[in-house]
């Protein structure tokens, strides 16, 4: 069975995952760590609960959800796994770092490429990926089948979708991937997204505003 420990870090708010089995095995999902503080509150958490990180996921590159990517491949040394349309918007972070006022190395560390249909594995546990782009060129949405959940993003929220006034950003297309990709989903799955309160595919099926 798969646990979730949720974070929000950042001046974002951006929300930071950890996904770990009955083993012991883990991904950290969008390190969004920023602070010395953040960055203690998620490797003590790791420690304290005995986790072995596999690998390091990206849901897309903004750079609020990889603030903590460079000290986490550092501590960690596992392959950070991104859709390789990100990678631009991986590159671009420290020109975006600029535009908010603050210094950010580029990224130095492995990175593997992941894309749609393809499997990520966590002992036993599946996650399919699922591309739906629009918020940014490369999101991906990790989806457990088994247990009704998925790490979203920025794709779908509670009440709302994400911002396609971005770089590259396309609301026709998110809203399409959205509709083609993600409301085709069990009712009942549980979408934890990168910004503010879980949701599930039902409730925003069904009640979003945006559909």
């Amino acid at each position: 069975m798969l646990q979730i420990k949720s974070f929000t870090f950042n001046p974002f708010s951006q929300n930071t995952y950890v996904v770990f089995n009955e083993n012991k095995d883990a991904y950290i999902i969008d390190p969004g760590n920023f602070t010395d503080e953040e960055t203690e509150t998620l490797e003590k958490f790791i420690t304290d609960n005995n986790l072995k990180v596999e690998h390091i996921l990206l849901t897309h590159a903004h750079i609020d959800h990889v603030l903590g990517l460079q000290k986490a491949f550092d501590r960690y040394q596992v392959p950070v796994l991104v859709h390789p349309l990100e990678q631009e918007m991986l590159d671009r972070n420290p020109m975006d770092a600029n535009r908010f006022g603050f210094f950010f190395k580029p990224f130095e560390g492995k990175i593997s490429y992941i894309n749609e249909d393809e499997l990520v594995t966590l002992g036993k546990d599946e996650f399919k990926i699922i591309h739906v782009p629009g918020h940014s060129p490369g999101s991906i949405a990790f989806h457990n089948e088994a247990q009704k959940f998925m790490i979203s993003g920025d794709v779908l929220f509670e009440g709302s979708i994400g911002r396609t006034d971005l770089y590259k950003g396309d609301n026709e297309q998110l809203i399409t991937n959205i509709k083609n990709k993600l409301f085709i989903l069990d009712e009942e799955t549980k979408v934890y997204n990168g910004h503010g309160n879980p949701t599930t595919i039902g409730f925003e099926k069904n009640y979003s505003p945006f559909f």
